[in-house]
């Protein structure tokens, strides 16, 4: 019985198979459009590499295409170059450069549109090592490894921006400020003696710490080599000048042997936890005289009990006191303050007899109103008018001042005597405070007597360090 189907019965012979595609299909070359293919995909850069890392060993697996590499199939080649032969492998450049193979370019490589170059038969081969093109394909290829090394890139960069900077002119417009600076430092240190005190003592401070001011030629100098400015450098020279000038004679060592007297000096600081320590310190220094400041009623008497095997003779008039190994005589308080802070007595020496005054100064205070010095400078006035009225031709004048003698407001005292530091001393001799000295409040004043030596003792338990000074009578 014949089938339903229409087809039923019939002979259908088999079809054939259908063309295998390759997993990996060859790009047919672009027409010539007169722009660049697109790049190639992962897998097609990776038999690029493939196949010419593998050219001396073996062929690989790269893009076989029949007819291509000839002029009508979008294929570029240089003048005078023979066309690539039918059956030309072909890889990619960018990615055998990119895998350490040196591509062969110039006037006999071929290109295709795509950017593809001919491998094998009939297509250019790189001329050998040392040939006309070697060292710039090494150039190329070290570029081309470069551009894929960002952090490369960035650190020359780097380099070359530093580079300009340095080769780059200076600017004569900088440092300005630094040079005006520096002018100011040396004019403040040339009439130091004009700031008034009217304005918060500002001339009683800047004197006390003058000799810091010098510290602006350093800083104008690294100023100047930062913003690389010849002006401020040069500007540097007038502050160094000055501070030269002042103070470059005191760096200089005056010391020299001798001395009938020798005399120490020292603040004990009121709240001093070893009076008895203290005092068998300033008596080793085998001084003939000892004056010390700022004794409290619950410490004079450690003092005295200290130092009575080597001082005899020993003076105490409120906060000060003065041990002698010479007779004492004539002590009188002078009245600087509404309570005793200073003395005066004769000390019979083998010599004759010399005045000595201890003193200590009223505090200076440092307040919103800015530093405050007026009963020091009261003081002052009050204790150079007793030296002035002494009557013996030979005076020393011991003690706190708390001001240096370059402050002009203790100029009535300076006027009429001469600092032992400063006549035979070496360096600044700064006294406080004694952890790191700043300036010189501890003084030793002479009047009518050569001194021939200053300097400062070890430190003891007290803010201020001790004060020495050996004086030819």
């Amino acid at each position: 019985m014949p089938s339903a189907h229409p087809r039923a019965g019939t002979h259908n012979p088999p079809r054939p198979p259908a063309p295998q595609l390759s997993a990996r299909p060859v790009t047919e070359p672009p027409a010539a459009t007169g722009r660049r293919a697109p790049d190639t995909a992962p897998a097609e850069r990776d038999d690029a590499r493939c196949a010419l890392g593998t050219a001396q060993r073996a062929p690989g697996r790269v893009r076989r295409e029949p007819g291509a590499g000839r002029h009508g199939s979008g294929t570029r080649r240089a003048r005078g170059a023979a066309a690539p032969a039918s059956g030309t492998e072909w890889y990619d450049p960018g990615a055998a450069r990119r895998a350490g193979v040196v591509v062969p370019s110039g006037p006999g490589a071929a290109r295709r549109e795509d950017g593809l170059a001919p491998r094998g038969a009939g297509a250019a081969s790189p001329e050998p090592e040392g040939g006309r093109e070697g060292p710039r394909a090494v150039r190329r290829d070290l570029r081309a490894r470069w551009q894929d090394a960002g952090t490369v890139r960035h650190v020359l960069g780097a380099v070359r921006h530093a580079l300009r900077a340095v080769r780059r002119p200076a600017d004569p417009r900088r440092g300005l400020l630094t040079a005006a600076f520096a002018v100011a430092s040396a004019l403040l240190m040339l009439l130091h003696a004009h700031v008034p005190n009217r304005i918060g003592n500002l001339g009683s401070l800047a004197e006390t710490f003058l000799p810091w001011l010098g510290l602006a030629v350093p800083l104008t100098l690294g100023l100047a080599a930062v913003r690389r400015s010849s002006r401020a450098a040069v500007a540097a020279l007038l502050p160094a000048v000055v501070w030269s000038l002042l103070f470059g004679g005191t760096l200089l060592d005056k010391q020299t042997a001798g001395g009938d007297l020798t005399v120490v000096s020292h603040n004990v600081n009121a709240a001093n936890p070893d009076p008895k320590g203290t005092a068998a310190a300033l008596a080793a220094s085998g001084a003939g005289l000892v004056a010390l400041e700022e004794l409290g009623p619950d410490t004079a008497g450690a003092y005295a009990a200290a130092l009575a095997g080597s001082y005899p003779y020993h003076e105490v008039d409120g906060t000060v006191g003065l041990w002698s190994r010479y007779p004492l005589s004539d002590t009188r308080t002078v009245p600087i303050m509404a309570w005793p802070r200073a003395l005066r007595s004769t000390v019979r020496t083998p010599r004759g007899p010399v005045a000595v005054f201890v003193a200590h100064l009223p505090s200076v205070r440092v307040s919103a109103a800015g530093f405050t010095a007026g009963r020091r400078d009261d003081a002052a006035r009050i204790l150079a008018s007793a030296v002035r009225s002494d009557p013996l031709p030979r005076t020393v004048l011991v003690g706190d001042f708390n001001g240096t003698v370059g402050d002009t407001a203790l100029s009535p005292l300076t006027r009429l005597m001469r600092s032992a530091q400063d006549t035979s001393g070496a360096g600044f001799g700064f006294t406080w405070p004694a952890a790191f000295p700043l300036a010189r409040i501890d003084n030793i004043l002479v009047r009518g007597i050569t001194p021939v030596s200053s300097w400062t003792l070890p430190a003891t338990p007290s803010d201020h360090l001790p004060v020495a000074a050996s004086l030819d009578l």
